[in-house]
C-alpha cells in the first residue's frame, strides 16, 4: 500500500497514549514511504499524524470541506491540501486517493468514516483494507458490539473479519498487507420479494 487513509479525532483526548501512538503512525509511514491521507485538520490526533509524518520526510494530502478550514484549523503544511464544498466530497476523495483505511481513537467522526468505508466494503464498493489502531484498549467495547452483531444474526462472520485489528501500527500493516476481501455477499438472507 502507498497511501492509507487516517481517520483519528480532531482533539488529542484524556489519554497520551492516543497522541504518541498517531505520532508513531505518522512516523512509520514516512519510514515505509506510506502517503497519508487524512482531514486536512492541524488539531488533535489528526495534527498530531500529519505534523510526524512531514517532519519525517513523508507525504500528507489533506482533504478538508471548505466550511471546517477555519474550525479545524486546515493544515497548511502539507505535501497537498485539498479543499472541497462538502463532507460527502471529503470522504470520497480520500476513499479514491487511499489504497487503505485505518481509524485511531476518535469520536462520532471517525466512527462515522470507519463505518462508512467498511459498508462500501461489505458491498463490493471497494476491495481495500479496513484497519482498527485499539490504542490502550479504546476500542474494545466498539468490538464487543460488533461480535454480538455477528452472534445476533445481523453481520455475517466474515464482514465482521473485515475490520482488522492490532494494537500496534507494525502488526497492523502486516495485518493490511496480507488480507484478502471476503467473498461472500452481505445479505444474510434471501429478500423478501
Amino acid at each position: 500500500m502507498k497511501s492509507i487513509a487516517v481517520y483519528c479525532g480532531s482533539s488529542a483526548g484524556t489519554d497520551p497514549r492516543f497522541a504518541q501512538q498517531a505520532a508513531l503512525v505518522g512516523e512509520t509511514f514516512a519510514r515505509r514511504g506510506i502517503t497519508l491521507v487524512f482531514g486536512g485538520g492541524k488539531v488533535g490526533l489528526m495534527g498530531v499524524v500529519a505534523d510526524a509524518v512531514m517532519q519525517g520526510g513523508g507525504r500528507a494530502i489533506g482533504v478538508i470541506p471548505a466550511f471546517l478550514e477555519q474550525k479545524e484549523v486546515a493544515h497548511l503544511g502539507l505535501t497537498t491540501l485539498e479543499v472541497v464544498d462538502n463532507m460527502h466530497q471529503r470522504k470520497l476523495r480520500m476513499a479514491e486517493l487511499s489504497e487503505g483505511f485505518i481509524a485511531l481513537p476518535g469520536g462520532f467522526g471517525t466512527l462515522e468514516e470507519l463505518f462508512e468505508v467498511l459498508t462500501w466494503g461489505q458491498l463490493g464498493l471497494h476491495r481495500k483494507p479496513v484497519g482498527l489502531l485499539n490504542v490502550a484498549g479504546f476500542y474494545d467495547g466498539l468490538l464487543t458490539l460488533l461480535d454480538h452483531m455477528a452472534h445476533q444474526g445481523l453481520l455475517r462472520p466474515d464482514h465482521r473479519h473485515q475490520l482488522l485489528v492490532a494494537d500496534d501500527i507494525e502488526t497492523l500493516l502486516t495485518h493490511m498487507h496480507a488480507w484478502q476481501p471476503p467473498s461472500v455477499e452481505k445479505w444474510l438472507t434471501p429478500p423478501l420479494t
